[in-house]
């Protein structure tokens, strides 16, 4: 049996007579991408420039993963902002299922997705396919990096596709509002984390939003640590003993994951499934959201 938290690649045999192919939840290696021997999989380069935000696009022109479709963060992974919502609000569920199923990802669809980030943007659409009810979705590790340092080339065609049927089954139970965070600030029952860099988790060098600091009880996580030297994922027991020392023991299920935006927490979601704690919840709006209604409490420092 395979340990809680890595990849899951299980054969099944419904009618005993042959196998369908794996199915992969949390990660997947470039010789298992290149590997695959089915037409029901997509790949998608979640490629991404905070800074310019046209630069994954313009890198997906330039050389991307055979097979692979382009997902804007902005544009696909994203919904319209209101000014009080967070920079990457969630996208309407129907909307973005209809986009999947134009590109070709159905209910048996085996999804991939990379950038090259170290999972940075990749895990966001990871998170947003399993809020969709769809768990065939995996995170290439090691990302494009990977990739062509196993070898395997580039290619600048965008391929071929047919529609999908792609129904969402929202799952509303893997995420909290503002409301909620707000309502359980002193509450045992909730432990925030917070995925962004620690200089600006203490509300220092605060570049990308207007108010420096971090929602009162919150504890620090930054996503890269989710990371080895080579820009892989950690191993499973590793994740499970440095979230575990974190949580003190408890109920992942208490546990509220957020960053800047609500992209990044998605990195810390996927470590923590990675490591057997399931159950953790995202608060999509994150700290832009959070710091966007002045009557919200705000702690700085350590």
């Amino acid at each position: 049996m395979p340990k809680p938290g890595w990849p899951v690649s299980n054969r099944r045999s419904p009618e005993g007579s042959r196998a369908v192919p794996d199915v992969f939840t949390h990660l997947i290696s470039p010789h298992e991408v290149a590997a695959l021997a089915t037409p029901k999989w997509r790949i998608f380069d979640c490629r991404f420039n905070l800074a310019s935000p046209e630069a994954g696009r313009q890198a997906y022109a330039a050389g991307h993963l055979p097979g692979a479709f382009f997902l804007d963060l902005e544009d696909d992974l994203s919904g319209p902002r209101s000014g009080l919502n967070g920079r990457h609000p969630l996208p309407d569920p129907q909307l973005l299922a209809d986009k999947l199923g134009s590109l070709g990802v159905g209910p048996e669809t085996q999804v991939i997705t990379y950038d090259d980030a170290g999972g940075m943007f990749a895990a966001r659409l990871w998170w947003l396919l399993r809020w969709l009810g769809h768990d065939r979705i995996a995170v290439l590790n090691g990302g494009l990096q990977a990739w062509t340092g196993s070898g395997h080339a580039l290619v600048t065609e965008v391929p071929d596709t047919q529609p999908a049927p792609f129904t969402p089954i929202v799952q509303h139970c893997l995420r909290v509002d503002a409301d909620y965070v707000q309502s359980h600030l002193h509450s045992p029952v909730m432990r925030l984390i917070d995925a962004r860099a620690p200089d600006r988790f203490r509300g220092e060098n605060e570049t990308i939003d207007p108010v420096g600091g971090h929602i009162p009880g919150a504890i620090n996580r930054f996503f890269r640590d989710n990371l080895d030297g080579q820009g892989l994922f950690k191993p499973a027991a590793t994740l499970q003993e440095e979230f575990g020392a974190l949580i003190k023991g408890g109920d992942a299920h208490h546990v509220v994951l957020h960053c800047g935006s609500g992209v990044t927490a998605c990195h810390n979601l996927l470590a923590m499934e990675l490591a057997g704690l399931s159950g953790a919840r995202l608060y999509a709006g994150s700290w832009s959201e959070w710091c966007s209604d002045p009557a919200r409490p705000v702690a700085t420092g350590p």
